[in-house]
C-alpha cells in the first residue's frame, strides 16, 4: 500500500464508469414537482402496483392532489409535522408527497414500534396528525392523549386491490389479522371517506430547497433515537446523484421493487423517491418475507431491486427460489448491512443477478458510496466508492482529525449534498456529529489505493479483549462460511481478566444441529488466537430493526442483566 496518496486526491473519480459524472449540475427542483413531471411525461405508466392493483402516474398525482386539500381542510400548514405509520402501501407514497406537497414536514414511524417509542416520536416532533393503518388504530387512539396529535387517518389493506381480491378481503381480513375494527372516537377518519370530501382547490406552498422535509428518525439501535432533518435539497440532489451512478436506466423504462420499508431512509429514498422521480413502476411489498418476494419477482418481473441482507439469505434458504425466474432483474442494490461474502457467491450463483453493495446513513439521506453498476470494477466485499459530489476521509479514531494512510483504518468521514442539516432539536449532538460539514459516520472504515471503501465495523462495536482491537465482521465472515451457519453475530462481554471476551450469536440452518466446541475449532486457522470467541449461543433467531440490522445493544444489555 502507498502512503503519499491523499483523500483530497479522490482517487475513486478514476474508478467511475463511463457517463457517470464527478459533480452534478443539480437542477433545484422539489420532490413534488418530480412527481408532476413523471405524471406529465408518462402519464399512463403504471406508478404503483398493490397485490396486483394499478395505479397510474396520473391517478398517482390527482389522488396526492386531493389528499393535500385534506391535509389542508385540516389546518396543516407550511412547517407544521405529520405523522405516517404505514407499511408499504399506496397511502404511504400518496400522504409523504402530499405532505411535501404543502410544506409540511413528514414524519416516517416505524408500525413494528412499541407505543414507547412511537409516543417518544410523535412528541419530538410535535405531530399534528397521524396517517395509519386500521389495524393500529385503536392503540393509537388510546396513544393519542399523550401526544400533541389532533386527527387520526386510517387507511386498510384492503383499500386497494383488485378482483377479485377486493370482493374476498371484507370475507377473510379479520380472520387473517389483515384487517381490524377501529373504535368510535373523536376526529378519527377514514382515507377514502376523507379522499371523497376533499375540496377542489390544490394547495400548493411556496417550497424552498433550505426548508425541512422530513424527520427521518434514527434506528435506535445505539440509543435514543433523533429526528434527523432533511432538507428539500437533501431529498432531491440524493436522487439526482442515483440517476448519475446509474447511466444506463433511462426515465419510464423500468420497473421497481420496494420490499425496503418507506419508513426508512433506505427504502424512501432507492425505493420510493427514485422511482417515482425516474417515472418507473413500483412494487410494493407491505411484508417482505422470502416467500412473498419470490412469487414478487417471479409474477410482475421487476428490473431493479435494492434489498438487504436478510431478504438474500432469507430468498437463498427458500425451497422455492430454484423455481422462481429471477432474470429480470437488471439491477440488485444491498446497503443497510454488511452483506456476507458467502451470500453474495450463493445468490449470483443461484439467481445469474449481480449485486452491487453500497452504503449509506440516515443522515446522509442516506446513499454515499456505491460499487460501479457496469462497466466499472466492483470489488467484492467492499461498499464501493463514493457517489458523485461525496468527498471522504479515514481518520484517527482518538482525535477525529488525522487522516490516516490508505490501507489503515479510522472514522470513516463524509461530506456531500446529501448529508442532513441537523438532528431536530438536538444542537449538541448536531455540533458533535459534524464538524466543517464533515459528518462523522462512527463507522471504522479503510480506503484502499483505488479508492474503495471498506467498513471494518462500527465504533461502538468493536471489541476490546487483552489490548487488542477485535472487529466482529472479521468474526462473523468466519461463521458465514461453516455449512450449518444461517446466521452469526459477534459482540463483546464483559471478561475479568482481558477487560472483553467475543461471544457469537448463531442460527443455525434448519434441521442442523451444532456444539459451541465444533464451532470454535472451526476458527482455530480462521483467526488469531485473540478474536476466538470463548462463548457461544444457539438462538433460533436474532433480534433485528426493520432493515435487518442486528440489533447488537440488545444482546448487550442481555449480557449485562446477566452480569448485574
Amino acid at each position: 500500500m502507498t502512503t503519499d496518496l491523499t483523500y483530497a486526491d479522490i482517487p475513486w473519480s478514476a474508478q467511475y464508469e463511463e457517463g457517470v459524472p464527478q459533480n452534478i449540475d443539480y437542477e433545484e427542483t422539489c420532490l413534488p414537482d418530480f412527481l408532476e413531471r413523471s405524471a406529465r411525461d408518462f402519464p399512463d405508466n403504471m406508478a404503483l402496483l398493490f397485490q396486483g392493483y394499478r395505479m397510474s402516474y396520473r391517478e398517482l398525482k390527482e389522488m396526492v392532489d386531493r389528499f393535500a386539500a385534506v391535509l389542508n381542510g385540516f389546518g396543516i400548514q407550511k412547517g407544521d409535522s405529520v405523522a405516517i405509520l404505514l407499511p408499504n402501501v399506496i397511502p404511504c407514497v400518496v400522504a409523504y408527497y402530499a405532505i411535501l406537497k404543502i410544506g409540511g414536514i413528514a414524519v416516517m414511524n416505524n408500525p413494528l414500534y412499541s407505543d414507547r417509542e412511537l409516543e417518544h416520536q410523535f412528541n419530538d416532533s410535535g405531530a399534528k396528525l397521524l396517517i395509519t393503518l386500521d389495524l393500529l388504530g385503536n392503540r393509537m387512539i388510546d396513544l393519542r392523549p399523550k401526544t400533541n396529535i389532533k386527527e387520526i387517518i386510517y387507511t386498510s389493506i384492503g383499500d386497494y386491490l383488485p378482483f377479485p381480491k377486493n370482493l374476498l378481503f371484507p370475507l377473510v381480513a379479520k380472520k387473517k389479522q389483515l384487517a381490524a375494527d377501529v373504535k368510535a372516537a373523536e376526529k378519527v377518519f377514514k382515507w377514502k371517506a376523507v379522499l371523497a370530501t376533499a375540496g377542489t382547490g390544490i394547495p400548493t406552498a411556496d417550497l424552498s430547497f433550505d426548508d425541512t422535509a422530513m424527520y427521518q428518525y434514527t434506528g435506535g439501535t445505539t440509543g435514543v433515537s433523533k429526528g434527523v432533518m432533511l432538507t428539500h435539497a437533501n431529498l432531491s440532489k440524493q436522487v439526482q446523484q442515483l440517476q448519475g451512478w446509474f447511466p444506463t436506466f433511462n426515465r419510464g423504462e423500468e420497473i421497481m421493487l420496494s420490499a425496503l420499508p418507506f419508513f426508512h431512509v433506505f427504502g424512501l429514498s432507492v425505493a420510493m423517491n427514485f422511482s417515482i422521480f425516474m417515472g418507473w413502476g413500483d412494487i410494493l411489498v407491505p411484508k417482505p418475507q422470502p416467500e412473498q418476494l419470490l412469487e414478487t419477482i417471479g409474477k410482475f418481473k421487476p428490473t431493479f431491486a435494492p434489498l438487504v441482507p436478510t431478504m438474500y439469505i432469507g430468498m437463498l434458504s427458500h425451497p422455492d427460489i430454484h423455481n422462481v425466474d429471477m432474470t429480470s432483474i437488471k439491477g440488485c442494490f444491498s446497503g443497510s448491512a454488511p452483506l456476507p461474502i458467502e451470500v453474495i457467491k450463493d445468490f449470483e450463483e443461484k439467481t445469474g443477478a449481480i449485486i452491487v453493495e453500497g452504503f449509506g446513513m440516515t443522515e446522509s439521506t442516506p446513499v454515499t458510496h456505491v460499487n460501479p453498476f457496469a462497466g466499472g470494477k466492483r470489488k467484492v466485499g467492499s461498499i464501493g466508492i463514493p457517489i458523485s459530489d461525496t468527498l471522504c476521509r479515514v481518520v484517527d479514531i482518538e482525535d477525529g482529525e488525522t487522516d490516516m494512510p490508505v490501507g489503515e483504518t479510522g472514522e470513516l468521514l463524509i461530506k456531500g449534498p446529501q448529508v442532513m442539516k441537523g438532528y431536530w432539536g438536538r444542537p449538541e449532538a448536531t455540533a458533535e456529529t459534524i464538524t466543517d460539514g464533515w459528518l462523522h459516520t462512527g463507522d471504522i472504515a479503510k480506503m484502499d489505493d483505488d479508492g474503495y471503501f471498506y467498513i471494518v465495523d462500527r465504533m461502538k462495536d468493536m471489541i476490546i479483549s487483552g489490548g487488542y482491537n477485535v472487529y466482529p465482521r472479521d468474526i462473523e465472515e468466519v461463521f458465514f462460511e461453516h455449512p450449518k451457519v444461517l446466521e452469526a453475530t459477534a459482540i463483546g462481554v464483559p471478561h475479568p481478566k482481558r477487560g472483553e471476551q467475543v461471544k457469537v450469536f448463531v442460527v443455525l440452518n434448519e434441521g442442523e444441529t451444532a456444539t459451541q466446541e465444533e464451532l470454535v475449532e472451526y476458527c482455530k486457522g480462521k483467526l488469531a488466537t485473540y478474536k476466538l470467541p470463548t462463548m457461544i449461543e444457539f438462538r433460533d433467531e436474532l433480534p433485528k430493526t426493520n432493515v435487518g440490522k442486528v440489533l447488537k445493544k440488545d444482546l448487550r444489555a442481555e449480557e449485562l442483566a446477566k452480569e448485574g
